[in-house]
């Protein structure tokens, strides 16, 4: 199979291809950009680089939502939570907000066959127990069989006894049927390259891989990687003092497992012991390895079949993951942390020239010890970009009928974006830094103060909204008072705010919100009209700051 024309769904990008491509979509679980092609020198990511060396990678990519239902909806769909609803795990969009196309849907629906295999939809409720079948799949989604153990006592502990733990290396010939999930969502994934290899359908597969996200049982050999001796703690591992509390992630997932409740780790703050940070964030990175060397198996696979000058390859993420920066573990935060995630995309033929994706190191853990830390790729995009900006884009790559850009309201409206296209990116040179591109994220909160359900509310016990935007200067956030029945922000009941000044301060550690006199802002903003929208407004706001900012000021 040749490649696809750009020209029929954009004219101005020109005619790149002549035919149809197929697309591996990669959707990793709580994956922060902790890979070496991302700048992380402790990280051992020797099959991601070696994707990443050959395209097109996003250095500032943000999810929408950091948890995993609200995001893989959102991206999914190309609409933000407040359009499909959906900040919990408990309702499905298309009957609870709009009959929205996704993109897997969209494929399908243009000739595509379309596979998924693992967590790609958040399973159960969010995807009405079906992974959205039939409407996005052309068959049944594959979940692996092995993932019903994956929250029972697993986890063997010093005692000799099984519990269900945070941190569970564990021997893969011990665990029921010897495999994992990740193993067998592969082993599938494969499977399916096979039998679609040769055929004149093109086919969309999305794999969505369980790991990095917790518990982190993966195979123990993994651990060898990151010895404890080279291990480091977070940079800023103490609570921002000016963090406005309806901010802060309690953490609460994390705190049930049995090895963390040994711990007796005060609610809200902690903090975690040391030695048990050291070791968690030893099974994180592991569990990144083991994920990446399952990307090489499916990258090894595309090469034996002779399908890598026929494929577009897509690798993400739901959202980041806190390591113990600001005194935090998990997601459920707009630090950029949890919100920040990798976005590379392989096109054959435009991102490399040779259409060769590299020999996998998968099996091989002495390869990984000694795997590359350097990389060199001029194909980079350092400008802000969204999740919801991957639906137009893979579109448009792929030759298909680009969805336009949402009206507002977009409720009865099928097919359309809430994000940006950058296919343009794949032709374009990159202007510089772009302060007007931003990224807006999101996430609620039942009150003011970190409770036990601070995590993950459920819809109706939501109170409070937190809108961050983010730019590649600030990040600007408002926690907002919001109605659950009517998914109504009150625009005028501020909870609290946050502003970062990301040159001086790319941890987000000084929160200067405090610093200027919001009442003029809040006066002006209270005069736009009622049907602008959330993010309008803090873009506006944004630059009434950063203008005061400008005049020497420190007032608007």
């Amino acid at each position: 199979m040749a490649l696809v024309l750009f020209c029929k769904s954009d004219p101005s990008l020109g005619c790149l291809f002549s035919e149809r491509t197929n697309v591996l979509f990669i959707v990793a679980d709580d994956l922060r950009p902790s890979l070496g092609c991302y700048g992380d020198a402790l990280v051992r990511s020797p099959n991601l680089d070696q994707l990443a060396s050959r395209s097109q990678v996003f250095l500032n990519a943000y999810a929408q939502q950091a948890v995993c239902a609200p995001s893989r909806t959102s991206m999914l769909t190309s609409r933000r939570p407040d359009s499909t609803r959906l900040y919990d795990f408990s309702s499905y969009w298309r009957t609870h907000a709009g009959n929205y196309s996704t993109l897997p849907q969209h494929f399908r629906d243009s000739g595509y066959f379309s596979m998924s295999v693992g967590k790609v939809f958040h399973p159960g409720i969010a995807s009405n127990h079906t992974d959205d079948y039939p409407y996005s799949w052309s068959i049944p989604a594959y979940h692996p069989a092995s993932f019903t153990f994956e929250k029972k006592k697993m986890c063997k502990g010093e005692d000799g006894e099984l519990h269900a733990n945070l941190l569970c290396a564990v021997n893969v010939s011990e665990q029921p049927g010897g495999t994992l999930p990740d193993l067998e969502s592969t082993d599938e994934a494969v499977r399916l390259l096979k039998s679609r290899a040769g055929r004149p359908e093109p086919f969309f597969l999305a794999v969505g891989f369980h790991k990095p996200h917790i518990p982190f049982r993966i195979p123990q050999e993994y651990l060898s990687l990151y010895p404890l001796d080279n291990m480091t703690l977070a940079p800023d591992p103490d609570v921002p003092k000016d963090l406005p509390p309806v901010a802060y992630n309690p953490w609460t997932d994390v705190r049930k497992r049995e090895d963390v409740q040994k711990l007796n780790v005060s609610f809200p703050y902690g903090p975690i012991p040391k030695d048990f940070q050291l070791r968690l964030r030893q099974h994180y990175y592991a569990s990144v390895s083991y994920m990446d060397a399952q990307v090489g198996r499916l990258l090894s696979a595309l090469d034996e079949l002779g399908l890598v000058k026929s494929t577009i390859v897509v690798f993400t993420s739901d959202h980041g993951w806190s390591l113990g920066e600001h005194g935090e573990w998990a997601k459920y935060s707009n630090f950029d942390v949890a919100t920040r995630v990798p976005l590379i995309m392989f096109v054959p033929g435009v991102t490399a020239d040779d259409n060769w994706l590299g020999e996998p190191t998968f099996p091989f853990i002495d390869a990984l010890r000694q795997s590359q830390r350097s990389f060199q790729n001029a194909r980079v995009i350092r400008n802000v970009v969204e999740l919801v900006d991957v639906f137009p884009t893979v579109s448009t790559l792929a030759g298909l009928h680009t969805p336009h850009h949402c009206p507002q309201p977009s409720l009865q409206v099928e097919l359309c974006t809430e994000g940006k296209n950058l296919a343009h990116t794949f032709v374009h040179q990159e202007r510089g830094r772009n302060g007007e591109l931003v990224a807006f994220s999101q996430y609620p909160r039942p009150a003011d103060t970190p409770q036990e359900n601070s995590d993950l509310p459920d819809l109706k016990d939501i109170k409070v909204m937190g809108y961050s935007m983010r730019n590649w200067d600030y990040r600007y956030t408002l926690w907002l008072g919001f109605d659950p029945s009517s998914f109504q922000v009150n625009l005028s009941d501020v909870h609290g705010g946050e502003l970062y000044m990301l040159e001086d301060d790319p941890g987000e550690d000084n929160n200067v919100y405090s610093d200027f006199n919001h009442r003029v802002l809040m006066r002006k903003m209270d005069a736009l009209p009622h049907n602008v929208s959330v993010q309008t407004r803090m873009k506006l706001q944004l630059h009434y700051l950063t203008a005061g900012m400008k005049t020497g000021g420190r007032t608007v």
